[in-house]
């Protein structure tokens, strides 16, 4: 497996590969069995499977929440090779912002509701840095998780928008035994917490309605950012301590 540091030494690498037959799955690492699916399916529909790693600054909203980001990088380069990537991007924000965020995809519509209006500038950031990882990989595939949904849906619509020529695929969310959606910011919670963040799935798939799901969850002990239902589905983000949680489900 080739580990990439500059977009200089992508460029070359994706230039002389000798097949347009490309897999990429952008993460910002810390990555677990979620992340281990999409590797997976790109790896069982491509020829060449090119995985980023990168916490992306742009899209925090809140510095603290960017410093204590879980960071696991030979971990993860493990997992990566084990499961047959090909090469990882690793780079420095200054290799992915020479320009210092001048420049930024802003999506007027669906990226100001939900997590958007909790996280000003939040998708932003997501879709500025995905568009670059598009344009330097240029996959004709790119694997995401339905986990965050809203993100999905924004990619889905900036691709297209944008008359990319990249297949966006989304892979259903996957669960501990628990009910409870893997994330990288779960190796934040306690243990305590980790015993009751199950029950933020349990709630929003159990509820008769969002404002019911509302008051259930805070009853239960998290903090609620948002739960709110669009277009049959329901959207929620929670804190439980110190650690937002994000789920989704069909309704």
């Amino acid at each position: 497996m080739k580990i990439i540091n500059t977009s200089e030494d992508l460029t070359f690498y994706r230039n002389n590969l000798s097949t347009s037959d490309i897999g990429f799955i952008p993460t910002m690492g810390a990555l677990h069995e979620g992340h281990a699916q999409l590797i997976k399916q790109a790896r069982s529909h491509n020829q060449k499977v090119i995985l980023s790693i990168f916490v992306n600054p742009t899209q925090f909203n809140n510095p603290d929440d960017f410093e204590k980001y879980p960071s696991q990088l030979e971990s993860d380069f493990k997992l990566a090779s084990t499961l047959g990537v090909d090469a990882v991007f690793n780079p420095s924000k200054s290799e992915l912002y020479p320009d210092e965020y001048t420049y930024k995809v802003i999506e007027t519509d669906f990226s100001k509701l939900l997590c958007g209006a909790h996280r000003p500038g939040h998708f932003d950031g997501v879709l500025t840095v995905v568009l670059k990882l598009l344009l330097l990989t240029r996959p004709s595939h790119a694997y995401f998780g339905e986990k965050d949904f809203q993100q999905l849906t924004l990619i889905k619509s900036m691709v297209k928008s944008f008359f990319i020529d990249t297949q966006i695929v989304g892979l259903p969310t996957v669960r501990e035994n628990s009910g409870l959606a893997l994330s990288s910011r779960n190796a934040r919670l306690t243990v305590t917490e980790k015993l009751k963040a199950p029950e933020f799935y349990k709630i929003l798939t159990s509820s008769t309605s969002s404002a019911d799901a509302s008051r259930l969850l805070t009853q239960s002990g998290f903090k609620v950012d948002y739960v709110e239902d669009k277009n049959n589905r329901r959207y929620g983000a929670v804190f439980l301590g110190e650690v937002r949680l994000i789920d989704n489900v069909s309704i």
